[in-house]
Order: structure tokens, then C-alpha cells, then sequence
């Protein structure tokens, strides 16, 4: 009965929302250039989708965060739109919490000598409180929502049966809708077995355990199961909330984590927004919320490669024959020439720039929605690549203004690429 009424309720939502879309497309056929309507239409699109996200609740609200880092799928007026959701859920009861680490933990709860009631946060999965142990040491306790798992996998059938029924439409079959949705439902559903987060968090410091600079809390994997993360606390300022000052050297120790993972350990968090980061009073970087990350393989390593040495040294045909090689086609019918017009106009708009003037933000973007307009996308673990590198340039020109990207991608890209041979 349950699925029912939330089935009911996701039409009904979509239909309400749907009509509201419809009335404003009319009310765009009156702009007269071509651009401008078209991004009046994906500015429309971004606030209906918001809302109905808005109005579904935790899923939807997390697929909505997750569609605002994918500009390989929707359009940066969409994007700029879903960048707004936010979890906005009241935190659980506090008895939810007490209840679940009995649950979890056994005997080993009366290990938690003391807990706050008052969560440090609260978000659509799971919500974390401060804690102290026996020992004296303070710890951060991660406890899954109640009945999350279940209530993910109730909306992933919703989900999953629109993308169906939406397929019968050839962008919806192009993009690899349902393809997508099911990547994101594991995703979600992985986020939801804690012990996953507690493996990537070991990860992590493994890989990280030379690097100077840089923090991944340690866990107690005797206090932590499938429901209950129980790691140190760590204590820190935001990248957002630092005082003004120099920080260039915090910039480029920010960036450098997110090379080291794309290209040395080929395993990156893919959720590095600024709040998954603090800086702690001896400067080190703290790294959070490990559970969305994911491995990347040779293929795609060497796809990003050659990508980026088309945009750094390449010429037009050799970003085309990029295009060829590696995007997925919605189908043969490309027009070869057309596009080729489009990456030289591309290509030229950036090349007489110095590359501290460049962002690669603005070049995703536009790499982005020439694919789209010939029906050509990368695979995901690409956008993901290049969006935790948009991501990383962000914090860094937060921190620092002066930040070239597109340099250091290349200084650091030079010699793989020698290794690799693909620098011809």
C-alpha cells in the first residue's frame, strides 16, 4: 500500500509540475532570438525540476545534488538551478539514534560514554552527533536515517519505471536515462551500508599516508557497522569561513590532492564540495564524507589524457578524431563537418588566452554542450574526471584568485603523457 500511495504521489507531483513547465514553454515562444529562448527554456526546466525535486523528498532532493554536478547530461541553467537543493530535513529523534547503535553495536555501545542529542548534521541519508568515548576520546558518530535502505529502493523502482516509459524518446534513449538512474541508485544504496565508507576512508589514508598536509579521520571499525560510523573528531575551520589572507599554498595543496587522485592512486572522492573539507589549526586539509568515491579504469585514465592534450596542444582535427574515438553516439548520422565548425570556433575562443585566463569550468561546459547539440557523450567516469576537476578549481580560486589550472594540468600531464607516449 505504501508503494502505491508514493507511486500515486510521484505522478501526481509530475503531472502538476509538468503542466506548470508546459504554460512557461508557451510563455517562451515569445523571445525572438534563438539563444536566449533556449536558455530560457533550460532555466525553466532547472526550477521545475527543483521544485518537484523539492516537493519529492530525500532521493529526489540527492539525484537532483547529483544531476548539478553532471554539465555532460543537462544544461549550466539547469545546473545552476539543482546547485540550490539542499537536504533540508529535520534530524531524526534522538532515541532513532540511541535505538540503531544498540541495534549495531551489541555490547560494544557502552563504549559511547557520552553523545549529544544535537546532531552536527543532518543530511538525506544519515545524520552525525558528536560523541566521547570510555577512553576520553572524542569521536563523530555517522547513524543511517531509519528505514533509508528501504525507502531508496521504493523510489529507485519509481525511478527506474518513469525512465522506461521516458525512453520512448530518443534524447531520453541517447543520455542512457535509465543507465544513469540505475548508477545513481547503487550509488545512493552504497551510501547506505556504512561499512563501504569505513573501507574508502582506509583507502584513503593508505594512499594519502606520504602526502604531507592531508587528513582522513581515522575510524573505529570496532564501533562501526552496516548503520553506525564511529570516527575521530576532527576540528577545523571551513575552506569557506578562513579568514582573509594568503592562502595560494592551502590552494595548491587543495588542487594537488585531486591530481594525485585522478592520476597516480585512480581513485577520486567524487563529492569534494568545500563543506567536505576543513582546514585544522596546524593547516593540514581534513577530508570528509567518503562514501560517494569511485575507481577509475586504465580506458578512462586514458581518455581524460588524450582530452586534455587536445585542449592544451592539439588541433582541431585532433579533438574531432577525440570525439570519435571515445564519445557515444546517439547515433551514425553525425554531421562531421558541422561539428568540426563548432571545435574550431571553440578551440579558437580559448587559444589566444594566456592559460591563467582560462577556467576549467567554462571549457567543460562548453566541451559539454557541443556534445549534446551532435548527440555525442563521454562516458560517465569521464564527466566525473573533469567535474572533480572543476570542483577542485573552484576551492582553489576561493582560497586563491590567482589559480592556473590549465597549467598545472599541464605541467603534471607532460610527463605521463611522455610515459604513455602520447604526446604525438
Amino acid at each position: 500500500m505504501k508503494q502505491l500511495t508514493r507511486v500515486t504521489a510521484f505522478w501526481l507531483v509530475a503531472m502538476v509540475h509538468g503542466i506548470r513547465y508546459a504554460i512557461g514553454w508557451v510563455a517562451t515562444r515569445r523571445v525572438q532570438d534563438p539563444e536566449e529562448r533556449r536558455r530560457a527554456v533550460a532555466r525553466l526546466r532547472g526550477r521545475t525540476l527543483r521544485a518537484a525535486m523539492e516537493r519529492l523528498g530525500a532521493t529526489f532532493i540527492k539525484l537532483g545534488q547529483v544531476l548539478s554536478t553532471r554539465p555532460d547530461l543537462v544544461d549550466a541553467e539547469v545546473i545552476a538551478e539543482l546547485r540550490h537543493l539542499q537536504d533540508g530535513l529535520p534530524a531524526f529523534p534522538f532515541v532513532e539514534v540511541c535505538r540503531t547503535l544498540r541495534a549495531e553495536l551489541g555490547h560494544a555501545a557502552v563504549r559511547v560514554a557520552e553523545i549529544e542529542a544535537r546532531p552536527l548534521a543532518a543530511a538525506s541519508v544519515a545524520q552525525v552527533h558528536r560523541a566521547r568515548l570510555t577512553d576520553g576520546s572524542e569521536v563523530a558518530i555517522k547513524v543511517l536515517r531509519p528505514d533509508v535502505r528501504e525507502k531508496v529502493r521504493r523510489d529507485a523502482e519509481i525511478l527506474l519505471g518513469a525512465a522506461r516509459i521516458l525512453s520512448v524518446f530518443p534524447a531520453a534513449r541517447h543520455s542512457d536515462l535509465e543507465g544513469h538512474l540505475a548508477h545513481f541508485v547503487k550509488g545512493i544504496l552504497d551510501q547506505t551500508d556504512l561499512r563501504i565508507e569505513a573501507e574508502h576512508y582506509d583507502r584513503f589514508r593508505t594512499n594519502f599516508a606520504a602526502f604531507d598536509g592531508v587528513i582522513f579521520p581515522h575510524v573505529h571499525r570496532e564501533l562501526s557497522a552496516t548503520r553506525v560510523l564511529t570516527m575521530e573528531l576532527l576540528r577545523g575551520t571551513k575552506v569557506d569561513e578562513l579568514p582573509p589572507g594568503d592562502h595560494s599554498l592551502l590552494s595548491l595543496r587543495l588542487r594537488r590532492v585531486v591530481l594525485k587522485m585522478l592520476f597516480e592512486d585512480g581513485f577520486v572522492h567524487a563529492d569534494l564540495h568545500p563543506g567536505n573539507f576543513l582546514i585544522t589549526d596546524d593547516g593540514s586539509v581534513a577530508i570528509f564524507d567518503v562514501g560517494l568515491s569511485k575507481g577509475l579504469s586504465e580506458d578512462v585514465l586514458v581518455q581524460y589524457i588524450d582530452w586534455n592534450r587536445c585542449l592544451v596542444m592539439g588541433t582541431t582535427e585532433d579533438y574531432v578524431r577525440h570525439l570519435r574515438a571515445y564519445y557515444i553516439r546517439a547515433d551514425e548520422n553525425v554531421d562531421w563537418d558541422a561539428l568540426t565548425r563548432d571545435v574550431d570556433a571553440f578551440t579558437t575562443s580559448f587559444r589566444g588566452k594566456s592559460m591563467k585566463e582560462l577556467e576549467t569550468a567554462d571549457i567543460a561546459q562548453s566541451a559539454f554542450a557541443i556534445g549534446r547539440k551532435y548527440g555525442l557523450r563521454p562516458v560517465s567516469e569521464m564527466a566525473l574526471i573533469i567535474v572533480a576537476m572543476v570542483t577542485a578549481e573552484g576551492v582553489g580560486k576561493m582560497l586563491s584568485p590567482e589559480v592556473d589550472t590549465m597549467s598545472e594540468i599541464r605541467e603534471y600531464l607532460i610527463p605521463i603523457l611522455a610515459r604513455r607516449g602520447m604526446l604525438g
